[in-house]
């Protein structure tokens, strides 16, 4: 376990109880992860170390929420019931899950990539809105004004948070796929039965970038450490955003998943976000996309809850793994077609031996290029809003994305059609009533051509 928590001086939020518990709360957590670095220390020392950790953070909580009281922090109940969250909830978990294992190293890195996400994101988000150091709240804004203040909510709490000036790419997000990323969803909900759903995508160079360096992480990739510290971090960020909604102070977290690509887009497909946003941090992509309050579907993946967490981001890891190891080594094709029935046609006849992402319009194709360029592109002709011609024109007129070969998948087969798009330069152009087998043996037949 070669990571510790790094301090900064931005995490002081001008309160000396609190900032000298917090440091000595960041202490406590990199002795911890010293400990288990030593086998024949880390059972007995970690078992005194996460008491020792225990009993600070209880009275930090009950120091915290006297100062709370003194000033009439208005967010006091809220901030509160995290605290009690943290306190009964998830450490008497993570104390059961280290005793069960006899404190293995796995379990041990749970507890402390849990204890150090929580704490950097709580320390982040709810303890400098005590201060009024956060954004603070918005009232009961129109509809139309949410979207703008969700935006440039997020975008501050990235930087009070992550020090990132991200910018806006795209506010209207439709789950393209961007590199290798980090799929998480969090639902919502209260007495009522309604759910608020939040899916975070984060590209994995921007969370090795930004908490990885936090917590001193030495790796290429994501691991269980960070993924642990990823959940409790971002948990933290959802709370402050969910916050600028009165409405949903009521809502507790009723699920989390970490999903695959493919589980990420049925949620799409399934019904489209209220807000839907894509930042570029400067170090990676991320998007925070929300679907409420609505009455969500259950997707087919487990929830990861305290008593099953380890298996279940292990289990994750590994399938994550062998996913990017299958995926390494093969061609990328972009399928943009409108059609729903020839996109799942395409991802059945070519997902196996291609890595295959699809765009329902042009638009969406021209975003999907800019996140996760393809080796080739199949396109529709006849789409509406912006037909294949005009695409493959848009293609052509960006000099990062003119040698991308593109060949033409369409019903049209005119010789007008065909003639429009010659000096666009296709690298061909097949009829969609071929054959399956023929489609697939033109693509295979293209890709031998160009490799040899």
């Amino acid at each position: 376990m070669d990571n510790h928590l790094v301090w900064e001086e931005r995490f002081n939020i001008g309160v000396d109880i609190i900032d000298k518990e917090h440091r000595k709360l960041f202490k406590i957590i990199n002795k911890l992860y010293l400990y288990g670095e030593d086998e024949e220390k880390s059972q007995w020392v970690c078992q005194e170390g996460i008491k020792y950790f225990k009993k600070h953070a209880v009275q930090h909580f009950a120091d915290e929420e006297e100062y709370m009281k003194s000033v009439n922090y208005d967010g006091y109940k809220i901030h509160k019931r995290i605290h009690d969250d943290f306190r009964d909830k998830i450490i008497p978990a993570l104390e059961e899950e280290l005793e069960q294992t006899d404190y293995s190293e796995d379990a041990i890195g749970h507890f402390l990539g849990v204890c150090t996400g929580w704490l950097l994101g709580h320390t982040l988000s709810e303890d400098q809105a005590i201060t009024g150091n956060a954004v603070s709240k918005w009232g009961n804004l129109l509809q139309e004004d949410e979207h703008a203040v969700m935006r440039e909510a997020i975008l501050q709490l990235l930087y009070d948070m992550f020090q990132l000036d991200a910018k806006v790419i795209s506010e209207s997000y439709g789950g393209e796929k961007f590199g290798k990323g980090l799929y998480y969803r969090l639902v919502y909900s209260n007495e009522q039965g309604k759910k608020w759903e939040t899916l975070l995508v984060f590209e994995e160079k921007l969370l090795i970038n930004t908490i990885g360096k936090m917590i001193g992480v030495k790796t290429d990739k994501v691991n269980m450490v960070l993924v642990n510290a990823v959940r409790y971090s971002a948990r933290q960020f959802v709370n402050s955003i969910m916050k600028h909604f009165p409405s949903s102070t009521d809502y507790k977290v009723k699920s989390e998943n970490l999903l695959a690509y493919d589980q990420f887009k049925k949620v799409f497909e399934r019904e489209k976000p209220q807000f839907s946003l894509l930042f570029d941090t400067g170090e990676g992509y991320f998007s925070y996309c929300v679907i409420a309050p609505h009455l969500s579907e259950n997707i087919d993946v487990p929830s990861i809850k305290p008593a099953n967490a380890l298996d279940e981001i292990e289990k994750f890891l590994k399938i994550n793994e062998v996913r990017q190891k299958e995926t390494i080594n093969k061609k990328k094709i972009l399928v943009v077609d409108d059609s729903d029935v020839m996109l799942q046609a395409m991802k059945e006849l070519l997902g196996k031996e291609y890595d295959v992402s699809f765009a329902d319009s042009g638009l969406s194709a021209i975003r999907s290029l800019t996140l996760n360029r393809p080796d080739l592109i199949l396109l529709d002709y006849e789409m509406p809003v912006c037909n294949g011609r005009q695409v493959l024109e848009m293609i052509r007129s960006e000099k990062d994305f003119a040698d991308i070969s593109v060949i033409f998948l369409t019903g049209r087969v005119d010789k007008e059609s065909v003639k429009k798009v010659l000096a666009l330069k296709p690298a061909g152009y097949l009829s969609k009533n071929l054959k399956p087998d023929e489609i697939k043996e033109n693509i295979d037949e293209y890709f031998r051509r160009v490799t040899d």
